[in-house]
């Protein structure tokens, strides 16, 4: 019951006031580094004393987001994935399956579909990579999602130039299924925001991530208990994302994907206001790190026990470690409550934005004692 009321505080704090006015704090005092500080029913402050308490800090972190992305919409259990094959390449140790599935349409557009054919016009391009079993072996998989980059979902997935961002193809060849999408607007996947439906091209991300681990879910190849995902910058944010929303993803890998607001480029989140990400961080709380609804304290937070590995170089311009270094710190006692603390593990590289090939190693070990505690089925 109290899980309850606690959620019904989350939903008014995000839905109470019109769509483009700013909602109250969706965390006590707008101080977002107070992770273990909750409102209770009548919206006062109240330490998080136990597990129970965090999961209505939890509802309210998930709320705060919602406030600046958009809600997640409803997921259709029915909607068929609908997978289409374009191309299949035998490569070193996998096969690489080039392919789309269908995408359900965004909030508010299914009445408008004139027929089933028009619900399933919105396709993902994303590439499978199958790595050699044996046969009835389920195998762990992740989602590798790629960073600001023309080619999208060809970097990860060895395609690309960038010998540090292969990660995809490298976790293919160490054993993981791995399902590799285009964010909107990348790669394969033109994309009119002004047209989708969603308040946050962020949002439509997460949707479509999600659909990406229904796919993985889905393969008779994947062990649907072991599936993970890793990505860098763009994917390394977007990771964290889908990883707050999807809970079935049990490792969360990002790197050089985030830094608090207040700690991106002074303050200055412009950057984060595009129709590529979140327009309402500049329309709804006017530029201005204090009114956003949530941080990155909080995303980190929110992932906990589940496991979370960083990549946060000393010298990357996007993402200022000072700010890395202070969220962690505020992090450590949520993954403490539930006796997880080896499970918070952050990388600070002497590097500028990359992924070095030895915290690339790091994170691939991290990932194995993860997903491969389980014996093989």
């Amino acid at each position: 019951m109290l899980a309850l009321r606690s959620l019904a505080l989350a939903f008014r704090l995000l839905f109470a006031l019109p769509l483009f006015a700013a909602p109250p704090d969706a965390a006590p005092a707008n101080n977002h580094q107070r992770l273990l500080e909750y409102l209770d029913d009548d919206g006062r402050t109240r330490p998080v004393a136990n597990r129970g308490d965090w999961q209505r800090r939890r509802a309210q972190i998930i709320a705060g987001m919602e406030a600046a992305m958009g809600p997640l919409p409803k997921r259709d259990a029915d909607l068929p994935l609908d997978p289409q094959i374009e191309e299949a390449k035998e490569e070193e140790g996998y096969t690489r399956l080039k392919m789309t599935i269908a995408v359900a349409n965004p909030p508010g557009k299914a009445e408008q579909a004139a027929d089933d054919d028009n619900q399933h016009q919105d396709r993902l391009p994303l590439y499978l990579l199958l790595p050699k079993r044996p046969a009835g072996q389920r195998l762990p998989a992740m989602l590798a999602l790629h960073q600001t980059v023309a080619i999208g979902k060809d970097e990860p997935v060895g395609l690309g130039n960038r010998v540090n961002l292969k990660y995809g193809q490298e976790l293919a060849r160490r054993g993981y299924v791995v399902a590799a999408p285009d964010y909107p607007s990348f790669g394969e996947y033109p994309y009119d925001f002004k047209k989708s439906g969603y308040a946050s091209g962020t949002m439509k991300g997460i949707v479509n991530h999600m659909r990406a681990v229904d796919l993985l879910v889905s393969r008779p190849e994947v062990d649907a208990e072991r599936i993970g995902v890793i990505g860098h910058s763009l994917g390394g944010h977007n990771s964290m994302f889908v990883g707050v929303f999807d809970q079935r993803l049990k490792v969360v890998v990002s790197s050089c994907g985030w830094t608090p607001f207040h700690d991106y480029y002074g303050g200055k989140i412009a950057g984060w206001t595009s129709d590529r990400y979140m327009p309402r961080l500049r329309d709804v709380y006017q530029l201005n790190p204090d009114r956003v609804p949530f941080d990155f304290y909080e995303v980190v937070a929110a992932l906990a026990p589940r496991a979370f590995f960083s990549n946060s170089p000393l010298n990357d311009a996007n993402f200022d470690v000072v700010g890395v270094r202070k969220a962690i710190a505020a992090v450590q006692p949520v993954y403490a409550l539930f006796g997880a603390a080896d499970r918070l593990q952050v990388r600070y590289p002497d590097s500028a934005h990359d992924f070095p090939p030895e915290v690339r190693e790091e994170a691939y070990r991290f990932i194995d004692e993860v997903l491969r505690e389980k014996s093989e089925k």
